[in-house]
């Protein structure tokens, strides 16, 4: 999760989609937000990956502060792995209008802000 928030704060991409059930990680860039791009687990996984995207300035008008994007992630990673009958399939976050998409593998999406993610996994989790 670590690279996605990178590439979040960091490196220009506004609205990442973590597809875990198919490996798949698409991104959304500031530059060309209209064109996502969609990487297999392996080529998002290797060496120098987060390189091959200009380091970019934070956007000011994000909703979600630099500081939380971590805190999001972890939640999809505890929902990945809290329950196998109800299993997370892909999450996505958008920094700047700070909605987060969960889709579940028998209780379908559902889209929140990034605020009552965080709430409600600290309410379940912890």
């Amino acid at each position: 999760m670590a690279r996605t928030s990178r590439l979040l704060a960091e490196r220009g991409r506004f609205h990442a989609e973590l597809h875990f059930s198919s490996g798949q990680v698409t991104l959304w860039s500031m530059h060309d937000p209209y064109n996502y791009q969609v990487y297999l687990k392996n080529e998002f996984l290797r060496p120098g990956f987060e390189a091959s995207f200009p380091a970019t300035p934070y956007p000011i008008n994000a909703v979600v502060p630099p500081n939380r994007i971590d805190d999001v992630l972890a939640v999809f990673t505890t929902l990945r792995r809290s329950d196998t009958a109800i299993c997370l399939r892909s999450g996505s976050l958008n920094i700047i209008n700070g909605m987060v998409g969960l889709n579940f593998t028998s209780d379908g999406s559902h889209y929140l802000y990034y605020e009552r993610l965080l709430k409600q996994g600290e309410a379940i989790f912890g």
